[in-house]
């Protein structure tokens, strides 16, 4: 009988670094993540049910133990966890009305750390970073050159760059570029 082998997926931006003193780029660790549509009804249901409250602004986000909650559209969030759970399962224990697709392996993420973080960021996004504009907490989907990206302000100098995988690498070496010059 011949030996079974299992495949690995490999990140598609493990190995890279990029930045320089004042922002730095590192890969995110690998994440579970779903796309989740759902009426204003059906949000209290599907808070319990992820246990982290779905958040109902405009550009905001909400956290509780590893996972995130962050508000893309008045009836879409982008929820993200860092134990990979099975999220499309724990919203379907809601019992509420919804579509949740799970995009862990369309999506990647890249962490851009550092004082010049947002100015690193903003060689290739035209949206105002500043932290009066774009709080700690904040999030929204934009654009990084071509690629359409969601951006979640996590600390005042730390953004998490959610990214297709297809996209990942050009972003990558965008804002790598972008790090080099804010150093200058």
């Amino acid at each position: 009988m011949s030996d079974l082998m299992q495949a690995t997926r490999r990140g598609v931006l493990d190995g890279m670094h990029g930045g320089s003193a004042v922002a730095r780029l590192t890969p995110a660790a690998p994440a579970s993540r779903i796309s989740l549509r759902a009426p204003a009804a059906s949000v209290e249901a599907l808070s319990g049910a992820l246990a982290v409250a779905l958040p109902v602004k405009p550009k905001t986000s909400a956290s509780a133990n590893g996972r995130h909650a962050l508000w893309i559209g008045p009836d879409e969030w982008l929820i993200i966890d860092e134990s990979g759970a099975d999220l499309v399962a724990e919203a379907g224990k809601s019992g509420a009305l919804h579509s949740a697709a799970d995009v862990s392996h369309r999506n990647t993420a890249v962490i851009v750390s550092g004082p010049k973080a947002d100015v690193a960021i903003n060689a290739g996004c035209p949206q105002d970073l500043s932290l009066a504009i774009f709080p700690v907490g904040a999030c929204s989907r934009t654009l990084v050159g071509k690629a359409e990206v969601v951006l979640y302000r996590t600390a005042a100098d730390t953004f998490r760059v959610e990214v297709w995988r297809s996209f990942a690498a050009y972003v990558f070496g965008l804002i790598a570029e972008g790090a080099e010059d804010a150093a200058l």
